[in-house]
């Protein structure tokens, strides 16, 4: 078996952010119900800080989001509307630093642990500052949304230390703004340029040495230990599941039972049992989530037939596939190709 997972099935972005946006919808009047239709995804889920959403998942949210509203830009309203603090340790370092430049610096260092498919570089030019975003993974149709979200969520956090200079910085859209230039634009009060060839925000070097009003050194320096072991944490693969998963999604060959995985994790099969235990999860939990995106994907993606597709998943009879796969999704995998929802039963 091939590996099957493009970096789009990987988990990348802390729950807290699916979370926020679940929260905003619920404040427009929508139920839970009506927020997680046809989603394949559940609050339970999202509550589980150790249960980082992948792109694909967070693409399903989104597309739901906006069929609910009919509102396009929705990640820069959630960014906007979101208090540093539900950044967890990085939006305490950012809050207790002593400057903007520092506050710069922290962002750049530790982005990754609230979201892995960008990198953030910071870039000197003459009078100022560059905070260039770029994407380690292709974000595709959740491009706007992410990144109008950490648009709005650096506003904020500007705003947060250093009121009323936002409308200093200038910002440069890789998208464009036919369908969200007016929403953007009531929203912030910087300079917009939209279309630009990469997402970058530009900083006046007289603002790098002003005093954060909000600094505090006592508060900084734990909130930075705080994130240096999160980012080692995050080096090493983050939390026993999402590594399980990952080492799932990267399989090549038959999945291996519980105990080959431990293997692989220096540990028993016991310890291993006991540890995803700790985090909310079991071993057959993160293979069936795995085979059931990777079974998704690969129908909806490619254009293998069924029953390659069931071999590639482990499973040597593809009518035992089909049972399987009509009870994750309602429908067999040949109507679900055909796009027949007739079959499908309720969410």
């Amino acid at each position: 078996m091939e590996s099957l997972a493009p970096e789009r099935l990987k988990p990348g972005i802390h729950p807290a952010y699916s979370r926020l946006l679940c929260a905003w919808l619920q404040g427009r009047g929508f139920s839970e119900a009506e927020i997680f239709s046809g989603t394949r995804l559940q609050w339970s889920e999202l509550v589980n800080e150790h249960r980082y959403l992948s792109l694909e998942q967070l693409s399903r949210l989104i597309r739901r989001a906006t069929e609910l509203t009919g509102v396009q830009g929705q990640g820069l309203a959630l960014g906007r509307s979101t208090s540093v603090s539900a950044h967890g340790a990085l939006g305490y370092a950012v809050v207790s630093s002593a400057t903007l430049g520092d506050m710069l610096t922290v962002l750049e260092r530790f982005v990754a642990i609230r979201i892995r498919w960008v990198s953030l570089r910071l870039k000197r030019e003459s009078g100022a500052v560059l905070l260039e975003i770029e994407e380690s993974v292709d974000l595709d149709d959740c491009r706007e949304f992410i990144h109008g979200a950490l648009l709005g969520t650096f506003v904020q956090m500007v705003q947060a230390v250093m009121p009323n200079q936002c409308e200093r910085l200038s910002v440069a859209l890789p998208f464009s703004g036919a369908a969200v230039r007016a929403h953007y634009e009531a929203l912030l009060e910087c300079e917009l340029s939209f279309d630009a060839p990469s997402f970058a925000i530009t900083v006046p070097e007289t603002l790098l040495e002003m005093p954060c009003l909000t600094a505090d050194a006592a508060t900084h320096r734990n909130a930075i230990r705080d994130c240096e072991h999160q980012l080692a944490m995050l080096q090493r693969g983050g939390p026993l599941s999402q590594q399980v998963s990952i080492a799932l999604l990267d399989q090549s060959g038959a999945f291996p039972t519980l105990e080959l995985m431990a293997e692989r994790f220096a540990m028993s099969a016991r310890s291993l049992i006991r540890k995803l235990k700790s985090e909310g999860s079991s071993y057959q939990q993160l293979l069936d989530e795995v085979r059931k995106e990777q079974a998704l994907w690969l129908l909806q993606e490619t254009a293998l037939p069924i029953d390659q597709i069931a071999e590639q998943l482990g499973y040597q009879d593809t009518s035992n596939f089909s049972r399987t796969f009509r009870r994750w999704f309602g429908q067999t995998p040949l109507a679900m190709r055909k796009g027949d929802m007739s079959g499908a039963s309720p969410d």
